[in-house]
């Protein structure tokens, strides 16, 4: 019985667009149902019906992005229902994504080093079991683990009561590790800005979150023998750490002297400062300093960071690292004349190649006409339209503070591009895999002139 059981929910699995689409869009709507109740509000007043959908949806694609402040305006019943929404989109994506990675490992016979780096040639129920617990316990580990440094900060830095600092620990433990960016202070986190002990455990968290489970866990079962990791493990790890460097000095350098971000601290402060800033538009969203305040060319570097995103997955949103990986070697094999494309010492399959082309390709063109139609909604320049869409369909959550200026009709598109940006990398990543399938004969070739 057990075992038709799993049968049947593997059935589903062979249809992710449905099972994504419909389990998020379940949990954002019951996060909506109850956000609009009155005990959800600090008034007592039934929340407006978008400011609830924005909110709920927002949590549940991990974005951060809000209209309304998050301390102020919600109860603490608001506040635990943004944070069980967290928890679900982290849990969801999370198990979901891993699921989708042996099960297309095994549809198209790849590598797949999820569990002891080892074969997978078929999702088991043993498999789907070893998932879920394993996701949920990682998570748990984590989320408690920081929780407990800032737990411990709060009371002996700030003086905060032992509830309330284990409240506000274990509230932004949740929101770091699922890269939400959801924070119970009007500053976000400007007021920690030099403290270590806070910034630190949240960029922790944050990088680890945005690594993914199965890179994670392939580095706890053999992180002394790197040169067995699979190629996505080392993918991963050498984009992301190019990109926290290179985000570091770009962001520390552009705002070193700007005196309403950097310049206003020390020098030890403003490389703290500036390597937070860096991981933050990995997809946790969280700010030390004010970013409505940082210069034009720093937006354009977040935006850039913010479009990247984190691993594969992971509770990180863009096109993931591990796509900008094979675009690089993709590129690089072109130019060199070269007719396969070599990472290390694997050849990258040719459908890996066109999926990783239409996924940027199709987040692109929805940033693009997104951009567009929020210029004609309103009077923000195209610096900060383009900032605020990259940020919802990369489900990043910064800000350089117009969102709660933006009119209805506009929040209900950045509700649409966060819920998009969550599921529909996944969706897209997942049905491309899914539907390879071998072509009995083929046409003619024909050159086409390029460029």
């Amino acid at each position: 019985m057990r075992q038709a059981r799993w049968a049947g929910l593997l059935d589903r699995f062979q249809n992710p667009t449905q099972v994504i689409a419909t389990g998020f869009g379940a949990a954002a709507l019951l996060g909506t149902v109850l956000l609009a109740l009155p005990i959800a509000t600090t008034s007592g007043e039934p929340a407006y019906w978008l400011t609830a959908l924005f909110t709920a949806t927002s949590a549940v694609s991990l974005t951060g992005l809000t209209v309304v402040d998050t301390e102020r305006h919600w109860s603490l019943f608001g506040e635990l229902v943004i944070m069980m929404l967290m928890q679900i989109g982290g849990l969801g994506i999370m198990t979901l994504a891993t699921l989708f990675t042996v099960l297309v490992s095994g549809r198209i016979g790849l590598r797949a080093r999820l569990f002891a780096a080892a074969e997978t040639k078929a999702l088991s129920a043993g498999d789907v079991r070893r998932v879920v617990r394993n996701v949920a316990l990682f998570s748990l580990v984590v989320e408690a683990a920081v929780g407990a440094v800032l737990t411990v900060r709060f009371m002996t830095g700030y003086g905060e009561p032992f509830l309330r600092a284990v409240y506000h620990g274990a509230f932004h433990g949740v929101s770091a590790f699922n890269n939400a960016g959801f924070v119970l202070w009007p500053d976000n986190l400007a007021r920690f800005v030099t403290d270590a002990w806070v910034c630190l455990p949240i960029a922790f968290a944050s990088i680890v979150g945005g690594l993914g489970f199965p890179v994670v866990f392939e580095l706890l079962r053999s992180w002394r023998h790197p040169r067995r990791w699979s190629l996505v493990t080392r993918l991963t790890l050498w984009v992301s750490a190019v990109l926290l460097a290179l985000g570091m000095f770009v962001l520390t350098v552009t705002e070193w002297a700007n005196p309403r971000t950097l310049g206003a601290l020390d020098d030890p402060g403003k490389i703290l400062a500036g390597f937070f800033m860096a991981v933050m538009p990995r997809s946790a969203g969280f700010a030390a300093i004010d970013v409505a305040e940082m210069n034009p060319s720093s937006w354009l570097a977040i935006d850039a960071l913010m479009f990247i995103g984190g691993g594969s997955a992971s509770t990180a949103g863009g096109i993931k690292v591990t796509t900008l990986g094979m675009l690089v070697f993709i590129i690089w094999a072109e130019m060199r004349g070269e007719p396969r494309v070599n990472i290390g010492n694997r050849r990258l399959p040719e459908p890996a190649q066109r999926q990783a082309v239409a996924l940027v390709m199709t987040l692109a063109t929805l940033i693009a006409v997104s951009t567009y139609l929020l210029l004609v909604l309103t009077p923000h320049s195209l610096d900060q339209v383009l900032f605020e869409v990259v940020s919802a369909a990369a489900t990043v959550g910064l800000s350089t503070g117009i969102t709660a200026d933006i009119p209805a009709a506009g929040q209900v598109l950045l509700a649409l591009l966060m819920f998009v940006g969550r599921t529909g990398p996944l969706t897209l990543g997942s049905a491309l895999a899914l539907r390879e399938r071998a072509r009995l004969y083929e046409l003619p070739e024909e050159r086409v002139i390029v460029g």
